[in-house]
């Protein structure tokens, strides 16, 4: 598989010197669902924002095939990289057909800009909200924003998808059906980085796993490698069971109570 996104050497301070992302290294590639897991503080969205370009580490280097993240115009980012943040605020009253179209903005003027009607309809069926289209964005529940979000970036039509916490405001139905669009969209050869709390979620889905601590990288590899027993316990400070699946066989966490 192609490498699509690499950092190397990524380090993030705030104002008083202290280090919340230390020496980070990943590498994101096409095909695979990347899961960036880790307890609240650990860097997770740090990094994530360092990878989508929005924030510009005091060292390291982030590539996107091959080329500096931080050389490339803003337009071009968004033709090679669409980004979904925690929080997605939209306080004009948008319809929700409106706000997925603006996924398609990194394609004006351009021979891509003849796919925006067929990428818009698309990103909304898969969805689910297509049923909303003539509603305006702030009248939606907050799951209901959260789909049009993702159904935005969606739309944008690009090779690597970078989410962070996509499935935070979802209920159950559609948190397995947002992780089934974002392992749909790997097999289809997009790299995909997402965000996750839920480890299971992270064992059911990810190909592979980032575990950061503290803000630093403090394991890599496979969900089943990085998300053991003892280490969930040792990062998390919380003790936990770890166990195949009676009927699947995925890999569960479960705290001990």
């Amino acid at each position: 598989m192609s490498l699509r996104l690499q950092g190397r050497g990524l380090t993030v301070r705030v104002g008083d010197g202290r280090a919340i992302l230390a020496d980070a290294a990943i590498d994101i590639h096409a095909g695979e669902v990347h899961a960036l897991v880790g307890p609240n503080g650990a860097g997770k969205s740090t990094l994530f924002g360092v990878l989508s370009g929005d924030i510009a580490p005091v060292s390291g280097t982030v590539l996107l095939d091959g080329r500096p993240v931080a050389a490339t115009r803003p337009r071009d980012l968004a033709r090679h990289r669409a980004v979904l943040l925690q929080e997605n605020t939209v306080t004009f009253p948008f319809t929700v057909e409106q706000v997925v179209r603006m996924g398609r903005t990194p394609w004006a003027r351009t021979p891509a800009a003849a796919e925006d009607d067929s990428a818009v309809a698309t990103a909304m069926a898969t969805t689910e909200v297509a049923a909303l289209r003539e509603r305006s964005v702030p009248s939606l529940s907050g799951g209901e924003r959260a789909r049009v979000a993702l159904a935005r970036v969606l739309a944008q039509s690009t090779g690597i998808l970078l989410l962070d916490e996509p499935t935070a405001a979802l209920d159950l139905k559609h948190h397995e059906d947002v992780m089934r669009v974002v392992r749909t969209q790997a097999e289809a050869g997009v790299a995909v980085a997402i965000v996750l709390h839920d480890l299971n979620a992270a064992l059911a889905h990810a190909d592979r796993v980032t575990l950061l601590a503290d803000g630093r990288v403090a394991a890599t590899g496979t969900s089943d490698e990085v998300l053991t027993a003892a280490r969930i316990e040792e990062v998390y400070g919380q003790p936990v069971d770890v166990f195949p699946h009676p009927r699947t066989g995925v890999p569960l966490v479960v705290a001990r109570r």
